[in-house]
């Protein structure tokens, strides 16, 4: 397991969800992401991004000068769940 901090503070939506993002597709799976920032809409924005990624949000923090979000990074991306079953043969 590796964890990466990144550092969003002062930097306004859609910015914190677009990194956050881009930083989640580098990890691997079981890596922890932790998240600063500062934008009030962030606790909206990135909990929605991680539903649609299949990640998971561990732990949230929020005082009057930041938000922080630790990430875990899922076993494998939410695509590879849905797709049909001709994508995603079973070796059973």
């Amino acid at each position: 397991m590796v964890a990466t901090r990144l550092d969003l503070t002062g930097l306004k939506c859609p910015l914190p969800a677009l990194k956050t993002a881009k930083a989640l597709k580098t990890l691997s799976p079981g890596d922890v992401l932790e998240v600063h920032c500062t934008d009030p809409l962030s606790v909206i924005d990135i909990p929605s991004l991680v539903r649609e990624t299949g990640d998971k949000v561990e732990v949230t923090e929020r005082t009057e000068q930041r938000i922080v979000f630790l990430i875990e990074k899922a076993n494998r991306p939410i695509e590879s769940i849905n797709a049909p079953a001709s994508e995603n043969p079973r070796n059973d």
